[in-house]
């Protein structure tokens, strides 16, 4: 059965799971951050979900693996980020792995998405 609804992507599930994570623990970073890598942390978490959901909502395959490709390069920017506040000693090593492991997954679930729509690809061309 064909997914109707971005809401119905696992991936998407758990990449708002990781950007609820993400405003929590950046909840208790420091004012002096609140525009600095708070805001960016935030912004890329939240570019990873909406990207999944921007691209599924799209007519064509290559679109929605175009907006998988920007969702997984925003979960870089997040991992980086979040490694930078760890060593800033924003987050604690706990809290940074506890992250990261919600990181790894989103990115394994990405990873598989993509190979599956690019299986499709070929199959949606040949009936152009």
């Amino acid at each position: 059965m064909a997914v109707k609804h971005f809401r119905e992507l696992e991936v998407w599930k758990k990449a708002i799971e990781l950007v609820i994570g993400c405003y929590r623990h950046t909840d208790l970073f420091p004012a002096k951050e609140q525009f600095g890598l708070t805001s960016q942390i935030r912004r890329a978490a939240v570019s990873v979900s909406a990207n999944i959901a921007e691209g599924q909502a799209r007519f064509h395959t290559a679109e929605f693996l175009y907006h998988l490709s920007v969702a997984s390069g925003s979960l870089a920017e997040l991992e980086t980020l979040l490694e930078i506040s760890s060593r800033l000693g924003y987050l604690q090593r706990r809290e940074l792995e506890q992250l990261l492991a919600g990181c790894s997954e989103v990115g394994r679930m990405l990873h598989r998405l993509r190979q599956a729509l690019q299986r499709k690809k070929p199959a949606e061309q040949g009936r152009s």
